[in-house]
């Protein structure tokens, strides 16, 4: 949506997602990797490169459940029904879920750019929020460049 998002990476909660995150990122997995599934007032999520929401990078990573709530802002793992299913894909908060608390893997924040976040198309609610094809937003890249 044009725009730069900044994310605060949460290593001492979650350290071998943001460890699979980083390696990812900086690899260029992610860029041009739409955000396939937006559901207005709820979440954004993306990391599928097949677009289906089916896909992933091929390597799960055990669950890191830790006590960051999922307020707005904050990034997590999307899964399968196996707590040990993350792989690639993740979602963005667009609003407080406390009922994901505990149930998935916080690991870092938006503290730049939400508004980038919010402009992101949102898909149909009888649908699942799956966005059409042609109106989602991609990431354009996705690097880790400050690891402090």
């Amino acid at each position: 949506t044009g725009g730069t998002l900044k994310i605060n990476l949460f290593a001492d909660k979650a350290p071998n997602h943001v460890a699979r995150i980083k390696e990812l990122a900086n690899s260029g997995f992610y860029d041009g990797i739409v955000f396939h599934r937006v559901i207005d007032g709820f979440m954004a999520q993306t990391g599928d490169p097949t677009g289906t929401g089916s896909g992933g990078s091929g390597q799960n990573i055990d669950a890191e459940f830790n006590d960051v709530a999922h307020l707005r802002g904050i990034l997590s793992m999307a899964r399968s029904q196996s707590p040990n299913s993350a792989d690639s894909q993740f979602f963005i908060m667009l609003a407080d879920a406390p009922h994901l608390d505990g149930q998935y893997t916080a690991w870092g924040e938006v503290v730049e750019g939400m508004e980038f976040v919010d402009a992101i198309p949102k898909g149909p609610s009888g649908n699942n929020g799956i966005v059409p094809e042609a109106e989602r937003a991609s990431i354009v890249s996705m690097r880790v460049i400050d690891d402090e």
